[in-house]
């Protein structure tokens, strides 16, 4: 690929197809001097993560004074899988002697990677694609096509067998 680009970033999720796009990365992407890679991490925030909303609650259901208990749980967890998503990446590029900037944001995804992209005015996104099926992709969405749709750069997407 060529090598006059500034800044790549690279979104991952955790998943094997997103540390793929990663090593992909490294392994064709040349940079111009001073660029850089920035392994990108975006988080959902806790009501997305346990697909609730909190004032929705049923009867039956925790009482106003349990909820802020219930997100703070899942926030805890939510940095501890972050923690270790950032750590297998950080390893894949110690490994590649490459080194990286890193950045972990916390929102939808989707529109989260975009602003980031926007912001750093990137030369290219990489991203993996995993295959969630036709019903599953109805409801929750690609991230990957989304925001193929809605930055400004290139995009480049490694697929996975399964994709």
């Amino acid at each position: 690929m060529a090598g006059n680009l500034g800044c790549v970033i690279v979104a991952v999720d955790g998943s094997e197809e997103s540390m793929n796009a990663l090593k992909w990365s490294i392994d064709n992407v040349r940079l111009r001097p001073g660029g850089s890679f920035v392994v990108l991490h975006a988080q959902s925030p806790p009501s997305i993560t346990a697909g609730l909303n909190p004032r929705a609650i049923p009867f039956g259901g925790p009482s106003d004074l349990e909820v802020p208990a219930f997100t703070a749980a899942i926030e805890a967890h939510q940095r501890r899988i972050t923690k270790a998503i950032m750590a297998h990446a950080l390893q894949i590029c110690s490994d590649k002697n490459v080194n990286v900037k890193t950045q972990v944001v916390i929102g939808d995804p989707k529109e989260k990677i975009c602003e980031v992209v926007e912001d750093l005015h990137a030369d290219l996104l990489v991203m993996g694609c995993r295959s969630f099926g036709p019903i599953r992709r109805m409801f929750l969405g690609s991230v990957s096509n989304y925001c193929s749709n809605h930055v400004q750069c290139p995009v480049m997407i490694a697929k996975g067998k399964s994709c």
